[in-house]
């Protein structure tokens, strides 16, 4: 995912559970419950439309190595030895996305945990956390325009649904009447002309700026992101939420092999760590997919408008705090 939005709020450091105060559980009940039905929402329409509900992968020999993404802030990677053999805690599922979707589940969803040790700095952001757990979904012989399609749909569809069976926690939280259902489609915008518009800076400014969701497109990252080789554009998208930032990150999938060993040099990644990926690939079985990941922490801080990411969390985890849960 994109990771260099920061709000201009100030935030006060989430408290744990048992240092808030009555009305700050009686707050933090209420966004539990309304987070309840977000996800009650999410994993309906997901298995409704034919998604199969894969469970997550927490340690793995191979996960997302987050590079060359410029927005990516990692500032340590876990990694332990188990059996002899060195694993890592899951960044993403995406490598894990691109096998399954190629292999037995063509069309599948996952709430998947991501431990990301982010720069300490970011606890400021309001926005980040070095755990937390993405939507993540994949579908076989799929594009932006299925994706796109599908999202959309999920979002308003989502927004109306909360709005309608939460209204009273909604009220409490001071969100009902500022949270609108979004009107689709989302406009579309491309990451070159946000860069030459706003500058380097251009994922903040472009949050403060709009007003609906919008989708960014073309954005330079990893060697699993679809480039096409003659025009040098990317075949992914981000989706931005008006004042928090991005929510969600995909793509249409690169699938031959040539292309991915080639990127996986040029951009100094260890083929050691993606044997798997290149021998499918190598061998015609990897499969043109396209999927996402939805920030789940972060659709719970939109709607409910809560000013930092820790709110939402049970056992907040903020970049630079070590709580003892």
């Amino acid at each position: 995912m994109t990771e260099t939005v920061e709000r201009k709020d100030v935030f006060e450091i989430p408290k744990p559970l048992d240092r808030l105060s009555e009305s700050e559980l009686a707050r933090k009940a209420r966004i539990g419950r309304v987070s309840t039905e977000v996800l009650r929402y999410l994993t309906d329409v997901f298995t409704s439309r034919g998604f199969t509900w894969l469970l997550p992968v927490i340690f793995s020999k191979s996960t997302d190595p987050l590079w060359p993404d410029p927005g990516a802030s990692i500032e340590k990677r876990i990694e332990t030895e188990i059996y002899g053999e060195t694993v890592r805690t899951t960044q993403s599922m995406i490598i894990h996305k691109l096998v399954a979707s190629s292999t037995a589940y063509p069309k599948f969803f996952t709430l998947s945990p991501n431990v990301r040790i982010e720069k300490s700095e970011r606890k400021a952001t309001g926005w980040h956390a070095y755990e937390f757990t993405q939507l993540d979904f994949e579908m076989r012989d799929a594009g932006f325009k299925d994706v796109r399609r599908l999202v959309e749909a999920v979002v308003a569809g989502l927004v109306r649904h909360v709005r309608k069976q939460k209204r009273s926690e909604l009220t409490h939280l001071g969100r009902y009447g500022s949270l609108k259902v979004p009107e689709t489609p989302f406009r579309i915008h491309d990451s070159a002309d946000l860069l030459e518009k706003y500058g380097g800076d251009w994922e903040t400014k472009l949050s403060q700026e709009i007003r609906e969701p919008v989708w960014v497109t073309n954005i330079p990252r990893e060697f699993y992101d679809f480039e096409d080789a003659a025009t040098g554009k990317w075949d992914n998208y981000d989706l931005f939420l008006p004042k928090y930032g991005e929510v969600l990150s995909g793509a249409r999938r690169e699938w031959e092999y040539d292309k991915i060993a080639a990127k996986m040099v040029r951009d100094g990644v260890k083929r050691e760590n993606y044997a798997l990926l290149l021998r499918l690939a190598r061998e015609g079985k990897l499969k043109p997919s396209a999927g996402a990941g939805i920030g789940v922490e972060r659709l719970f801080t939109w709607i409910t408008g809560a000013k930092h990411i820790g709110e939402v969390q049970a056992f907040p985890k903020v970049p630079g705090v070590v709580y003892e849960l």
